[in-house]
């Protein structure tokens, strides 16, 4: 697994090391091992799985304290234009954004930590996204 840091601390953006042969491909996607090595410590607490058509755009969404959440992100079918954006006050990079290409062909994910917003744009029919997320919904939040 290759994790690559962004310009804005906090956001990392994985390549799985991905086995292919005649029968298919194998990944891991979540390893707590790999992640605590590159400094990403969380214990994920609620996974979420939506389907979208094409043009879709969902977001940007965030959680206040004591209910923020990070969220390990990841395309399962089709393919976004992913966006975490900085809202943390304090931050030297505050309302500034990173935005990643995912998609099930590259099978990249994307680590967001709390204190971000985050949004996607769908780019075909039919796409499955799926996240981890270190903390519950919680609506009032």
């Amino acid at each position: 697994m290759n994790i690559n840091k962004t310009d804005i601390e906090g956001l990392a953006i994985i390549t799985p090391k991905v086995f292919d042969d005649d029968r298919g491909y194998f990944f891991e996607s979540w390893n707590k091992e790999v992640f605590e090595s590159e400094g990403i410590k969380n214990e994920f607490l609620q996974d979420n799985q939506s389907l979208s058509m094409k043009g879709v755009l969902r977001g940007l969404h965030f959680q206040n304290p004591p209910y923020e959440q990070g969220k390990l992100v990841r395309v399962i079918r089709g393919s976004v234009l992913d966006v975490a954006v900085d809202i943390r006050k304090n931050s030297p990079t505050y309302g500034e954004h990173v935005m990643v290409h995912l998609n099930e062909d590259n099978k990249r994910m994307f680590w967001i930590p709390p204190g971000f917003a985050h949004g996607f744009l769908t780019l075909e029919d039919n796409t499955i996204f799926s996240y981890k997320c270190t903390n519950i919904y919680n609506k009032e939040s």
